[in-house]
């Protein structure tokens, strides 16, 4: 990555549903080391624009480059292999595992998972889990879930199951995480936490994030930049408060409500 260099670059990103236009000639940069806010009405192509860079979609025509180098349509296991990870809306989690089991299934190319091995290099295999299990435990400490390592993952709260999520990101030191709707279902309490994992992964650990989220409280406390789409198109970025001013976003985003926002109303 040359110096001066955007971690993640997107140029002219467009995704097309037969007639319907989701992505219409998408720009945006994303700084390594930060936080970024893409927000944006029901429909503007968020989502869309996570399955496009994170592989789960082919786009239509356009480029994605991480540290210089062409993602663009790379599959999601060979964009876990270059450090980019996504979390969704609804978690993926396996409901029946232990919250400990769930984060260490996650490191990539486990000794264990070979037939051979599992016969010939039993020791090696023992080590390993024992340096997983070691990492899955400061994982959950971090993000204070050590109380529920045997809790089955499907009984986790909503927020809960969030946290679980950062912590599978957590067990392959990710260089760049896409978070979607981390408020989602979470109540205020448990996005705090979630929050103050994210910020604290960010400056401890240098992980860059990119987040959808429809809570502009929970946005303008994380977030700079914030990237704003409507209809599918870049309509403006800059800092959380010249985001909250913009007459643009007004009139596509934020309607009759725009007076609320300023007045303690945190959901875009």
């Amino acid at each position: 990555m040359l110096p001066n260099e955007p971690l993640l670059s997107v140029r002219r990103l467009s995704k097309r549903f037969g007639g319907f236009v989701a992505l219409d000639n998408v720009s945006i940069d994303v700084s390594e080391g930060s936080i970024t806010g893409i927000i944006g009405p029901n429909g503007a192509g968020k989502s869309t624009l996570f399955d496009v860079i994170s592989g789960a979609l082919k786009p239509t025509s356009g480029h994605v480059r991480l540290h210089g180098k062409d993602i663009t349509g790379l599959p999601p296991h060979q964009l876990f292999s270059r450090g980019i990870l996504r979390t969704f809306q609804i978690p993926h989690e396996f409901p029946s595992l232990s919250v400990q089991d769930n984060l260490m299934m996650v490191p990539n190319g486990q000794i264990g998972e070979t037939l051979w091995n599992c016969w010939f290099r039993r020791g090696k295999i023992a080590r390993q889990e024992q340096e997983i299990a070691e990492k899955a435990c400061e994982v959950m400490e971090f993000l204070t879930l050590s109380h529920l390592a045997n809790e089955a993952a499907g009984n986790l709260s909503g927020g809960q199951k969030k946290l679980l999520e950062l912590g599978r990101t957590m067990m392959v030191n990710p260089s760049l995480v896409f978070i979607d709707e981390a408020g989602a279902g979470v109540n205020q309490t448990l996005l705090r936490t979630v929050g103050d994992a994210i910020q604290r992964l960010n400056e401890e650990r240098n992980c860059t994030f990119v987040l959808i989220e429809h809570d502009f409280a929970f946005v303008s406390r994380l977030c700079d930049p914030v990237i704003v789409l409507a209809e599918g198109q870049v309509l403006t970025h800059g800092t959380a408060d010249n985001i909250r001013r913009d007459n643009r976003v007004i009139e596509a985003y934020l309607g009759q409500r725009a007076a609320k926002l300023g007045d303690g109303d945190t959901e875009l």
